[in-house]
């Protein structure tokens, strides 16, 4: 019987290339995922697996997660109560923290502690380096520590766009992480919970890797 994969969908834009990145990852590894965008309470209970993508202001995708009548409490309820693997994507994966300081500050989901705070990059001669940082760039972590980076060798690229970073309270909750004048946290993790500040979906077979290894995962 195939998973099902919710998609939540914050208002936050167009979701068929993270629904299309995931049903490749599932062909080509031979797995059986039925994969859906969700506004709805009663999808996320009927759900094995639940993806929450985001792209934009943290606050925006907040209010869009909490103009979802039930989402909010269903995920809690799913995913914190019940252990059902859970993904964030870029702003998704920020809203896992406690609060972001985009537009004033948002309470975030409280998931994994840590705030999500403006970016403030330097070069070696201190000069302030472009925002958002935008493009490829590398991957740093210990390999073979995470299920989610089965496969995957330290110095792999995947694709950032952001101006803003998951600040966590406990570096233990950082797996991975990328340089831009500095490391920036690129992947969170905890429990049954993964966060990736990057766009898992147009990273290529990097970001397909990934995205079958939260598929078979079984935390």
């Amino acid at each position: 019987m195939a998973q099902r994969v919710a998609v939540v969908d914050p208002g936050s834009g167009n979701l068929a290339s993270v629904v299309r990145a995931f049903e490749k990852a599932a062909e080509d590894n031979d797995i059986a995922a039925e994969v859906k965008v969700v506004t709805a309470a009663s999808d996320l209970r009927l759900a094995d697996r639940i993806v929450l993508p985001g792209q934009g202001a943290f606050a925006a995708c907040r209010r869009g997660l909490d103009a979802l009548p039930g989402v909010v409490e269903a995920l809690e309820e799913r995913v914190r109560g019940m252990g059902v693997p859970f993904l964030g994507i870029c702003v998704g994966m920020q809203l896992m923290g406690t609060k972001g300081l985009e537009h004033g500050e948002t309470p975030g989901l409280g998931w994994i502690p840590g705030v999500v705070a403006p970016m403030d990059p330097r070069g070696p001669d201190g000069t302030p380096l472009p925002l958002p940082q935008m493009g490829w760039n590398a991957l740093s972590f210990e390999e073979n520590f995470h299920p989610v980076l089965d496969g995957v060798k330290p110095g792999d690229q995947v694709y950032f766009v952001h101006s803003f970073a998951f600040e966590a309270d406990d570096p233990e909750d950082v797996i991975a992480t990328t340089d831009y004048g500095g490391p920036v946290t690129a992947i969170i993790a905890r429990g049954n919970l993964a966060g990736l500040q990057f766009h898992v979906e147009k990273s290529g077979p990097v970001g397909l890797l990934m995205l079958a290894n939260f598929l078979r995962w079984e935390p």
